[in-house]
């Protein structure tokens, strides 16, 4: 059963919300706190094992660090909310039904559309984590996503284990083939962090935790 978060965990990320929501243009007689509740709630679906408010208090605090970064934080942070919002780990459409998620529930918030669109945009981009160059909302986004990668070897290897948990219904054998592709193909990219201080804190670490784990599954 996926972790659910602490009242006082949940009463910060509820309160980010709001703020969050006011910040990107919703009108002062919309409640935001519905929307919270239910997001709040999907996050806490039992099927998660890593994709927890957890995880999503951790993306909110990288972009934190991040946000001088982004040319629309508030819309960056919306992204952050919704980009799991949807997760079955055995479907391959949670991205496409996380922005559809955005896009209904932020034009009911009276979210203005241009943001809308742009929130959506950033939820699909999760899919590939390859941001264009000049997309600095994305790659704020797309760092702040994988910053797990960069964890002291401890934190990375529980964040590999919570991912395991979440693939439970596949076969070792078939796991290790299809989590050794996706470690291959991380590190195969010329550049897995494309913010400043994420090539700089987070690029070296990442890579040796992925090499590592990939050493561990013999593949």
């Amino acid at each position: 059963m996926a972790d659910t978060p602490k009242p006082e965990a949940h009463a910060r990320l509820r309160s980010r919300w709001h703020a969050t929501a006011a910040a990107a243009g919703a009108p002062a007689d919309r409640d935001p706190g519905p929307y919270a509740d239910r997001l709040l709630t999907a996050w806490a679906e039992p099927q998660r094992r890593y994709h927890t408010t957890a995880h999503l208090a951790d993306v909110l605090a990288r972009i934190d660090v991040l946000a001088p970064h982004a040319a629309d934080p508030a819309a960056v942070e919306l992204a952050a909310w919704f980009h799991d919002a949807v997760y079955r780990p055995d479907r391959s459409e949670n991205e496409e039904r996380s922005a559809a998620l955005a896009e209904r529930a932020l034009h009911e918030l009276g979210i203005p559309e241009e943001r809308t669109a742009e929130v959506a945009r950033l939820v699909r981009l999760t899919v590939t984590h390859d941001p264009a160059p000049g997309d600095t909302n994305g790659e704020v986004l797309c760092d702040a996503d994988l910053a797990v990668l960069a964890g002291e070897p401890d934190a990375y290897a529980a964040y590999a284990a919570a991912v395991r948990a979440e693939y439970g219904f596949v076969p070792d054998d078939a796991f290790r083939t299809g989590r050794a592709a996706v470690l291959r193909r991380l590190l195969d990219l010329p550049r897995l962090f494309r913010t400043p201080y994420g090539a700089a804190h987070w690029e070296g670490p990442a890579r040796r935790n992925l090499a590592a784990e990939l050493t561990e599954l013999g593949e």
